[in-house]
């Protein structure tokens, strides 16, 4: 047998009495086991019926007793006895009222056997027969209206608690409140009357429910006299007031005044505070007083138990004592009684003793065996309790089964078993394995029902351990087995959090159990188990892991991981917090509101909830319904700490207020909007801002200003009053009224100040005094244009322009700044200027700017303009040209791979030539390329444009010789009826060779085959015809007596044919005769087209006119920024080889070729910087010819 301790120990620490159980064949003495309530009531036609039941051995005998005389039950008539055993209940028919009223009394019933006597506790027994009220008189009741009034019930006795209710004539119940209440007592009580309690019916029904009878009391008169309930003092008089107050226990008067203390020096208590006398009386002494009468009503008890009698078994010699104490109220007096005798009733010789309320028997032998009872009774109750000495003689037995087996955990108690019995009590000692006492160890401890306690269980507790009970008579022992199992712990428990509404949470829970022992980890969420739901996805649970999924603030709380075997549980706890903005401001309130005419208003609110967070403000809003519906402006934030504000509103809004609390994470929900209230008229308090004067026209001045929020207007509607004369004048001011947010002023001089004044007005009157804004009538365009200082040239692209400041007087309006326009043209016979888009605006206060991005080598006037409102000024022209620059990369850099010991280079001339392109520099060297299964030679190539060092082409990379087979990408060979094609993709960079290819037919041992000629490697095909039909055809490509490629391919057709014998067309000499005419016919062609293009015309006046017309676009004068040009094609001209002559080039580069384009910036000190791009014509090829004409500027030189 195996005791899981942890539910076994709490029964074991009871009292020893309570474990011990009378072998079957010792006697046993009586014992009540049953019987009737205290107190009995019996109506007629009910069954009476007394039970009283014992048990004992041997067979007890019952007896009766009625108020203190012998009752035999079955000698009475109508008595039926119950003839079971162990029962002396019997039970009295035929009830009626007559019937019941003779069995009324106080019973006791006695249970005996030779061991002694059981006695149970009184049992009262009361017959009621059918309630009546007596007959009476009722009078009515007169009172004056404010006195107190007490309205009678005295219902009919009984023993049975009653049901009281006061209703009308009509069966409606008296309604009661804090004036009128009906008492503990049935009584209906009357505070103060009113002239309204004026009733003839106040009727009082009692309620029975014992014989289930309503009856009714008569009807009640209260007849309220109206009369003056304030009592009237003369100034300087005397004022006596009464307060006479019933009760029980005696109450004590209490004088009090609501309004203000007591005036001590002219007051006087009398008649036991039941008076009290004003001297004096003067006007603050007006108001209420009050007499109040506290209740110090004493506690009152029934008789209750402190320590209760326990029967008991004892041996020969040992002393008895049985403890009867007793509390209540009045204090409870107590007596005993020796098998249902009373003590005072008995010899007194007895050996027995009553010290403090405990019965003390001394050396007690087998014939003191008895049965004893204690009676405790004050005006409340009465307690009684029936407590056996047994005096007996029985060797030591233990009831506790032998070799049972307890586990328990490491670090917690067990409890080992060894309820023993015997007379006398056996003696109780555990051992060792050893026959060593165990309580040697302080962790080792005894209770007094034989249990033995180890405490801090450790892993070497291990092990049998041995009870043994002896007596007098014998000893005996057994064994008691028990297994220290490891204690469950949780190695890692879930950790407190605090995380966002509408996140979620993890909570990790490890532990570790015996192996021997079932276990389980199980979540919960304060104090209730958590499971996952199959329709939802809160919770999910998984191999210690609690996720809890969509936060709301209902799920903070305490979650804890329970780790549990059958042996012990452990937990480990952690606090979630959900955290968010705030709730929502649950209520709003306003108040003061008379303060509405002062324009203010008391605004307070219930604080929200903060949802873990401190509210650190909170934020006012306000709606206007008629002006601005479902809009709402703020009117201010307060602190969190803070629920009422006074509010400072203007005047003529319909406010509706609302109230959002704001935490650290955010705001809340705005609370419910609050009622209305509207703020009366009044006049402006404010004037328009941002009053401006200035012409659209040269003879006018238009007044703007921003016009009042309608919250400024404090009035239904607004208007602004404007005022304007001319600056300096002491003249009359010229206004008008308008309700537009302008006003046109018409016939005014050019750029003349004006003094303006805008003043708000409504229907209550003017807003304040407003402040005098000047303003300018119309601008004319400026009628002067800037000197020129300089250009100093910075660089090839950039330079410095500087000019004199312009007369202000000649600007006609305010000077906003200049705008400098570089303008390209060409210096050729047949030149045109071109209008350059590009421009850029300095501020009036600077009067130099640097010029970048400008295109090198060309000639540029430069216009410098001032401007103001209304326009440009007159342009001033500086010309000047920008020194050569380095040219651009040449374009398209090609390298091909002639043979293994020549490259051919193509390249296009560069873009931008920025000065005279007087030939190129090319350059390479080898180097290693890395990758690939075959060795070779990589060449690196580039060509740069002379002169002054030009910008580097790309350097390609190319493969000029390569050993080992060369590779023939996606080769392929396809046939027809009686020809073949074989394709191939030659690889970039591979060199370029000649090799053959032959055709022969397969299974032919002699003859049938074909030879090409050589075949190049770049031409990528070749169509081998004259082969016969149907025909398979082994192909091999031949470099030299290399293999480079085999395959095989077969003809179309339906068989072989014999084809002619081959004609002069097909041999050989023919065929290159036909092809020297060809060439020779090629030759010729060439030569002509290049004599007609040197002695042909070019109109450079037509090609400048078409460039002219496509490009030149209006440019507006408040564009500035960033500008681009068309981008033109280079020249194509024949490339020399780098091993034959290098023939002189012409270039055609002018500076009117190009045009220049601005990208404007500020700089730190408020200069601008524009940079400029070319323009890029198209060139032509020309051998030493050039279409330019030969100049300083742009001569003509040769590469050598």
């Amino acid at each position: 047998m195996v005791v899981a301790l942890r539910y076994v120990w709490p029964l074991l620490l009871c009292s020893p009495c309570l474990l011990i159980q009378i072998p079957e064949e010792l006697m046993e003495p009586p014992v009540i086991t049953e019987q009737s309530p205290r107190r009995l009531v019996v109506f007629p036609t009910d069954d009476i019926s007394l039970k009283c039941e014992a048990s004992g051995k041997p067979e007890v005998q019952f007896r009766w007793t009625k108020d203190g005389v012998h009752f035999k039950p079955k000698e009475e008539l109508g008595v039926t006895v119950h003839q079971s055993p162990h029962s002396g209940s019997f039970t009295i028919t035929g009830n009626n009222s007559n019937f019941a009223q003779r069995f009324q009394g106080i019973y006791r019933c006695f249970a005996s056997n030779k061991l002694g006597t059981a006695m149970s506790h009184e049992i009262q027994l009361m017959a009621e027969g059918a309630p009546k009220w007596p007959k009476e008189t009722v009078k009515p009741v007169e009172v004056e209206e404010g006195e107190s009034v007490i309205l009678p019930c005295h219902p009919p006795p009984s023993a049975e608690p009653l049901r009281i209710y006061w209703m009308n004539s009509k069966i409606l119940h008296i309604k009661q409140d804090e004036r009128v209440t009906m008492g503990q007592n049935g009584n209906l009580y009357f505070a103060n009357v009113l002239t309204s309690d004026n009733h003839s019916d106040y009727i009082c029904h009692a309620h029975f429910p014992g014989t289930r009878t309503i009856i009714q009391k008569e009807p009640i008169d209260l007849r309220v006299k109206a009369s003056d309930s304030h009592l009237v003092a003369l100034q300087g008089q005397p004022l006596v007031l009464e307060c006479i107050a019933e009760g029980f226990p005696t109450p004590t008067i209490q004088w009090l005044r609501p309004s203000g203390p007591m005036p001590a020096d002219r007051v006087t208590y009398q008649n036991h505070n039941k008076t009290l006398q004003l001297l004096n009386v003067g006007e603050e002494d007006d108001g209420e007083y009050r007499c109040l009468c506290p209740l110090s009503r004493g506690e009152q008890a029934a008789p209750y138990w402190l320590r209760q009698p326990q029967s008991h078994l004892y041996g020969p010699g040992e002393t008895a004592r049985l403890d009867c104490q007793v509390q209540g109220r009045p204090q409870p007096e107590v007596t005993w009684r020796i098998n249902g005798i009373p003590v005072e009733e008995l010899a007194k010789d007895q050996k027995y003793q009553i010290q403090r309320g405990a019965l003390i028997l001394s050396n007690v032998q087998p014939s003191d065996t008895m049965v004893t009872q204690c009676e405790a009774r004050n005006r409340h109750g009465l307690l009684l309790a029936n407590a056996y000495i047994y005096v007996v003689q029985l060797p030591a037995k233990i009831l506790t089964s032998d070799n049972q087996t307890y586990m328990a955990v490491e670090g917690s108690t067990a409890y080992l078993l060894c309820k023993a019995f015997g007379a006398p009590v056996p003696s109780v000692q555990w051992l060792d394995e050893e026959g060593m006492t165990v309580l040697q160890d302080e962790r080792f401890f005894p209770y007094a029902n034989g249990t033995l306690g180890i405490r801090d269980l450790q892993a070497n507790d291990t092990g049998r351990y041995f009870c043994q009970a002896a007596n007098d008579q014998n000893n005996v022992t057994i064994v008691a087995n028990l297994q220290v199992k490891d204690a469950t712990q949780i190695t890692q428990g879930p950790r407190s959090a605090i995380e966002k509404k509408g996140s979620r949470v993890t909570f990790t829970c490890q532990a570790s159990f015996d192996p021997s022992l079932q276990r389980s980890i199980t979540w919960r969420g304060d104090g209730r188990d958590l499971q996952e739901l199959g329709d939802s996805d809160k919770y999910f649970i998984e191999d210690g892991h609690l996720v809890i999924r969509s936060l709301d603030y209902s799920d903070q709380g305490n979650y804890s991981c329970v780790a549990s075997t059958e042996l012990d549980v452990v937990e480990s706890r952690a606090q979630l917090l959900v955290v968010g903005s705030p709730g929502p401001v649950p209520q709003l309130e306003l108040s003061d509101l008379h303060l509405l005419k002062q324009s203010q208003v008391r605004l307070s609110w219930s604080p929200a909830e903060d949802h873990n967070a401190p509210i650190e403000k909170y934020d006012i809003e306000f709606e206007d319904k008629e002006m601005a519906p479902e809009k709402w402006y703020s009117l201010g934030k307060v602190p969190g700490n803070q629920t009422s504000t006074t509010l400072k509103l203007s005047p003529y809004v319909h406010y509706t207020f609302r109230v959002t609390a704001i935490n650290k994470y955010g705001p809340g929900e705005p609370s419910p909007a609050s009622e209305t209230v509207v703020t009366p008229e009044a006049a402006p308090e404010k004037n328009p801002v941002d009053v401006k004067g200035e012409g659209n026209e040269t003879n006018n001045m238009v007044i703007t200003w921003k016009p009042l929020r309608w919250m400024d207007w404090n009035a239904p509607q607004v208007q602004y009053r404007v005022q304007w004369r001319p600056q300096g004048t002491r003249g009359t001011w010229q206004e008008q009224i308008v309700s537009d947010p302008f006003l046109v002023v018409s016939n005014t001089s050019t750029f003349v100040p004006y003094e303006i004044k805008v003043q708000a007005v409504n229907s209550q009157g003017k807003g304040p005094e407003p402040q005098v804004t000047i303003g300018y009538s119309g601008e004319d365009y400026p009628q002067v244009s800037p000197e020129v200082e300089g250009v100093q040239i910075l660089n090839s692209s950039t330079v410095l322009v500087r000019w004199w400041p312009v007369d202000l007087a000649q600007v006609k309006g305010h000077l906003r700044g200049y705008n400098v326009r570089p303008g390209v043209k060409r210096k050729e016979k047949h030149s045109k200027r071109h209008v350059h888009k590009g421009h850029v605006v300095v501020p009036a206060n600077t009067t130099s700017v640097i010029l970048g991005g400008l295109r090198p080598y060309s000639f540029y006037h430069l216009e410098v303009q001032a401007f103001n409102g209304r326009g440009l000024g007159p342009a001033s022209d500086f010309p000047f040209s920008t020194p050569e620059g380095v040219p651009g990369h040449p374009e398209a850099l090609h390298l091909e791979c002639q043979s293994d010991t020549s490259l051919l280079l193509h390249w296009q001339p560069p873009l931008s030539h920025n000065g005279v392109l007087t030939g190129y520099v090319l350059s390479y060297h080898p180097c290693a390329c890395s990758g690939g299964r075959e060795a070779g030679v990589t060449w690196w190539g580039r060509a740069l444009a002379r002169p002054l060092c030009g910008k580097e082409a790309p350097w390609p990379c190319l493969v000029s010789r390569r050993e080992g087979t060369p590779d023939f990408g996606n080769i392929s060979a396809m046939a027809g009826e009686n020809y073949s094609v074989i394709s191939w993709v030659p690889k970039e960079g591979q060199c370029n060779f000649r090799f053959h290819i032959r055709f022969k037919a397969l299974g032919e041992e002699k003859g049938g085959a074909y030879l090409a000629q050589y075949v190049s490697y770049n031409q990528s095909s070749y169509t081998q015809w004259d082969l016969q039909p149907d025909t398979d055809y082994e192909i091999h490509l031949l470099r030299e007596r290399e293999l480079l490629h085999r395959m095989v391919v077969k003809t179309n057709g339906t068989g072989r044919v014999r084809l002619p014998a081959a004609g002069f067309a097909t041999e050989g000499w023919f065929i290159g005769f036909v092809s020297a005419l060809v060439l020779l016919l090629l030759i010729l062609l060439i030569f002509c087209f290049i004599k007609r293009s040197k002695g042909g015309k070019y109109s450079v006046k037509d090609k400048e006119d078409t460039q002219v017309d496509s490009e030149a676009r209006p440019m507006k004068d408040e564009t500035f920024g960033e500008y681009s040009d068309n981008e033109e094609k280079a020249f194509g001209s024949s490339q020399p080889s780098l091993n034959g002559d290098i023939k002189p080039l012409g270039s055609d580069d002018s500076l009117a070729d190009y045009g220049g384009s601005v990208d404007v910036q500020f700089n730190e000190d408020g200069s601008f910087i524009g940079q400029y791009s070319g323009k890029k014509e198209k060139e032509a090829a020309g051998g030493n010819d050039s279409s330019g004409a030969t100049s300083p500027i742009n001569p003509a030189v040769t590469l050598e």
